[in-house]
């Protein structure tokens, strides 16, 4: 019998409840590709899921974590006519710790040159929330978005797609990470006292939109006193206080899920990423890697908050 490794847990717990675990290896179905997967993106949500931060079903068999991933189609099943052996692709999947993975053909992009196997595995659940935000958003060119935590995982992203479209970008982050932001087309404004003066001689001509990825105080009182619209700010990290504050919200604990409409969006926004970075528009700041054994670790390092950048587990 052919064998996968995947990461699993069977109780609501910290990070030592995630164990190893040999499967039997997937076999494409019709429309599937097998992908033997060569790094994982740990995001936020894996841990919060874990633990139980974020209300799921009771676990009854054990669960699987992880949904994003990068590697090479190693098998195609009936009917997929666009990819073929050898390919290199994104993944976007649930249980997505793994060594191998039969997925939708709906859940796979192309890997682009420009980016690395580690990049590639990074991009999923923090791309595809700046875009979708930002689509919802409605952003276009010739505004001024504030976005709040810049130099994080969404915030980078959002900053790119922002640019590349012909915004301009307000971003708060700190004085250690503020070249990150100039470096990809964002102008940095330090968190703390005097934040929305700050703002204001960042761009005089106004605020038009908010992306918070903080979810502190201070962010939402800067964007409330720079933008009069509260409809025009969305927050991906404090959705449970949405409706309270009069704002939008896409996840980040919101009890309103996703619209269909939200979650394509998600989805185009790995594919717009990968465009833009096959002409040089798109960057992603891998921060640490750890092997898929270690996963328990990487979880760790992402819930303490000491990375700076995505972490990735290589199998």
């Amino acid at each position: 019998m052919a064998e996968a490794t995947v990461v699993q847990y069977s109780r609501i717990g910290g990070p030592e409840v995630l164990e190893l675990a040999t499967v039997e290896r997937p076999v494409p179905g019709a429309g599937q590709v097998l992908v033997e997967v060569l790094t994982v993106g740990v995001n936020p949500i894996d841990g919060k899921l874990r633990a139980g931060i974020r209300t799921t079903p009771p676990i009854t068999t054990p669960r699987r974590t992880g949904s994003d991933a990068a590697g090479l189609v190693v098998e195609v099943g009936d009917g997929v006519d666009e990819w073929a052996v050898g390919d290199e692709v994104i993944v976007s999947a649930s249980g997505a710790y793994a060594t191998f993975l039969a997925v939708d053909v709906a859940k796979v992009d192309r890997k682009p040159e420009e980016w690395t196997w580690e990049q590639a595995a990074a991009v999923g659940v923090p791309v595809g929330t700046a875009y979708q935000a930002l689509r919802s958003l409605g952003l276009t060119s010739g505004q001024t978005l504030l976005v709040h935590a810049g130099s994080g995982a969404v915030g980078q992203a959002a900053i790119q797609f922002a640019v590349a479209w012909g915004a301009t970008v307000v971003a708060t982050t700190s004085a250690a990470r503020a070249e990150i932001v100039r470096g990809l087309g964002g102008i940095p404004v330090e968190y703390g006292d005097g934040l929305v003066d700050r703002v204001r001689e960042a761009a005089p001509q106004g605020i038009d939109l908010v992306l918070d990825g903080a979810g502190t105080d201070e962010a939402l009182e800067a964007s409330f006193e720079l933008v009069s619209d509260r409809q025009s700010i969305g927050t991906i990290v404090v959705g449970a206080r949405a409706a309270e504050l009069g704002i939008r919200a896409w996840s980040g604990g919101s009890p309103v899920p996703l619209s269909d409409e939200e979650l394509r969006l998600r989805r185009e926004g790995v594919g717009a990423a990968a465009e833009l970075a096959s002409i040089g528009l798109f960057d992603i700041e891998v921060a640490e890697t750890f092997p898929l054994a270690e996963a328990a670790e990487a979880q760790r390092r992402v819930e303490t908050g000491e990375a700076r950048g995505k972490i990735v587990l290589l199998t």
